[in-house]
């Protein structure tokens, strides 16, 4: 098993964020987290990545108990977040967002591949390469901050909201590069508000109300079922 999440329990102040969340990713998935705004699947993934201190629970990634692990030191054992709303360094070129997210690799010639396969999957970040990353469109910037996450060469890539603010196209778009990154081997994590584009790509889904899990299983299964059709995917899967 890559990811095991167990009992996860998180505050801000005094209100609780996770109410014992449990799940667990095997090597090669693409697993998804739906729900609500609210429900805690952004918070889920910062407490994954270490930005924020669970209260209780566990995060074991390949087999290693990383509850505590500082965030660059998770970075390093192979897991990448790329968070909402992109986050890219405005007044930094492309090239250089692009090399901050390879800040724990000292070999040369492996960031010089990593930029390659970067460039290979996002040709239009290869053509804007020294442009500030805040003059790009928001589905460049979301390729960029992509394009940053994978500079670590993850295991896992946890992606929170990639469609946010995307047009139809480049939602169709980024949802067909994640799926060839997850087929050229990477493990990936997704949080995503357009749950029908969600569960057409994923192999399992887990629903989060209110910071606890309510529902789990295939994903396929899933986007059949009436009540998430009600729920969450409203007209969407019917148009």
């Amino acid at each position: 098993m890559l990811l095991q999440v167990e009992n996860l329990s998180v505050f801000y102040g005094a209100i609780q964020a996770l109410k014992g969340v449990s799940f667990d990713l095997d090597q090669g998935e693409i697993v998804t987290l739906i729900g609500a705004n609210g429900a805690g699947k952004s918070t889920t993934l910062k407490t994954v990545s270490g930005m924020m201190r669970p209260k209780g629970g566990s995060i074991r990634f390949q087999g290693k108990d990383i509850t505590t692990r500082a965030p660059h030191l998770i970075v390093s054992d192979g897991l990448s977040h790329v968070p909402e709303g992109r986050r890219v360094f405005a007044n930094l070129s492309v090239h250089e967002n692009l090399l901050l997210g390879a800040f724990t690799i000292s070999d040369r010639n492996q960031i010089s591949k990593n930029l390659e396969r970067v460039f290979a999957r996002f040709p239009r970040l290869k053509e804007r390469i020294k442009q500030p990353a805040g003059t790009l469109s928001g589905g460049e910037q979301q390729m960029l901050a992509m394009g940053r996450g994978l500079m670590s060469s993850p295991k896992l890539l946890m992606l929170d909201e990639p469609s946010m603010g995307l047009s139809p196209i480049l939602v169709q778009q980024v949802f067909d590069i994640i799926r060839e990154i997850n087929q050229a081997g990477t493990t990936i994590l997704l949080v995503e508000q357009n749950a029908f584009m969600a569960l057409s790509i994923a192999t399992r889904a887990y629903v989060l109300e209110t910071g606890g899990v309510v529902l789990s299983g295939d994903a396929a299964k899933l986007r059949e079922d009436p009540k998430i059709r009600a729920a969450y995917l409203g007209d969407i899967i019917e148009a």
